[in-house]
Parts: C-alpha cells; sequence; structure tokens
C-alpha cells in the first residue's frame, strides 16, 4: 500500500515513514505545496497525510484540487491547526479523517489502516473472491482453505487488482503502485511482468480460476 506524507517538519516526516514503513507502507515525502502538487496530479495513491500549513500554499488547497481531479486516494488531515473551522472545511471537502497534532504513531498507522480497508476493501478486514479468501491484516491468502504463500509485492499486487475488480489497469498504473515515484526512472515493465507471472503460476498452482486476464496492448483486469 501507498502513502503520500505531505508533511514541512522533517523529524515527524521522517518519524512517520520509519514507523508506517516497518507497517509495510512503502512511503513518499512532499515537503512544500508545490511538491504535493506535483505527486498528486502524476501518482495515485491509497493514503495521503495532508498536512495544513504547508510552505508555498494551503493544503486545503490541496485537498481541493484532489476533489476537482476526481481522485479517490483517501485523505488524513494532520495539522495543529485544532480549531473546529478548519476540521470543518477539510472534511466538507472531502477529507476521510482529521488527526491534531501531536498524536501518537500507533493512533496514525490505525488510522490509515482504517481509511485504506473503508475506501478500497469495503470496511472489512476478510476480503472474498470466488474461492480466495485474503486476511487484511495478517497478509494471508487462502485458496480452499489452503495457505497460498505471496511475497509482499504479490500479496499487493493481488489487492490491488481485486480493488479495481473488472477495470483495466496499465502497465504504466502498477508500476506506480509497486514503485511509486521511481516508476518513471525505469527502463522496463520486466520487473511488473516477473511479479505477475508469479502471482499467476501460485494463484493457478493453487486451481483456482484464472480470474487476472491480459488485456493486450491496453495492461491487467481482474476480471470476475
Amino acid at each position: 500500500m501507498k502513502i503520500l506524507i505531505i508533511e514541512d517538519e522533517p523529524a515527524l516526516a521522517t518519524d512517520m515513514i520509519e514507523y508506517l514503513s516497518n507497517e509495510q507502507y512503502r512511503c513518499e515525502l512532499a515537503e512544500t505545496y508545490d511538491e504535493g502538487i506535483a505527486k498528486i496530479y502524476q501518482f495515485s495513491y491509497d493514503c495521503i497525510l495532508l498536512d495544513l500549513m504547508l510552505p508555498g500554499g494551503s493544503g486545503l488547497k490541496i485537498l481541493q484540487v484532489l476533489k476537482d481531479e476526481g481522485k479517490e486516494d483517501g485523505v488524513i488531515i494532520i495539522s495543529a491547526k485544532g480549531s473546529l473551522e478548519d476540521k470543518l472545511a477539510g472534511l466538507k471537502i472531502g477529507a476521510d479523517d482529521y488527526l491534531p497534532k501531536p498524536f501518537h504513531l500507533s493512533e496514525l498507522a490505525a488510522r490509515v489502516y482504517a481509511v485504506i480497508r473503508r475506501r478500497q476493501l469495503g470496511n472489512s478486514n476478510i476480503l472474498k473472491q470466488g474461492e480466495i479468501t485474503i486476511n487484511v491484516p495478517a497478509k494471508t491468502v487462502t485458496v480452499n482453505d489452503k495457505e497460498v504463500i505471496l511475497t509482499r509485492k504479490e500479496f499487493d499486487l493481488l489487492l490491488y487488482f481485486i480493488s479495481n475488480k473488472n477495470k483495466v489497469v496499465s502497465k504504466n498504473a502498477i508500476a506506480e503502485h509497486l514503485s511509486g515515484d521511481f516508476a518513471d526512472m525505469l527502463d522496463s515493465y520486466d520487473f511488473i511482468y516477473a511479479h505477475i507471472k508469479n502471482l499467476k503460476r501460485k494463484l493457478g498452482d493453487s486451481g483456482i480460476d484464472n480470474y487476472l486476464k491480459t488485456m493486450y496492448g491496453s495492461g491487467y483486469k481482474w476480471e470476475i
């Protein structure tokens, strides 16, 4: 799962990245308004942690851009500004949650998980797709009650495909999901093909139907 932290306090940003990375999230950082705007135009995120007071502009303006562009990224406002007006303004524009500073990192992680679960996984810890059962917190996958051992990236891919079921997802979108803003630096999509090939093989070896379809020239689709 990919998180964008838009925060200009270096110590806090470092602490959040370290803690959330240990929780198996992939984190990217924007330290100014302009950096944040650039990233949300280029990439999509499972959750954005958004400070309101940023060098160069307001976090609320970034939130408005997300809404105007029809982006579906989850957003948690994290800000020292604790007024009711700020909280209501952010939630009215489209933020999912508001966490005032200072906060415990464990609380932040719980809020992030809740937003991602609610937005992408139907507010459930257990996700079922035909013969497949996914325990999201435990990061385990079973097919017909037999565990299928997946790597972290294979697990992320499986969740990503199921969360976008019946939609064609491009190779570039998959690269961004797996590699974030390093995707533009890739010379080829070979690493994507390798992960998808391994995922399809493991699911196939478990005896399930081939839900994952290759859409030649377009990308891939988890079809049900």
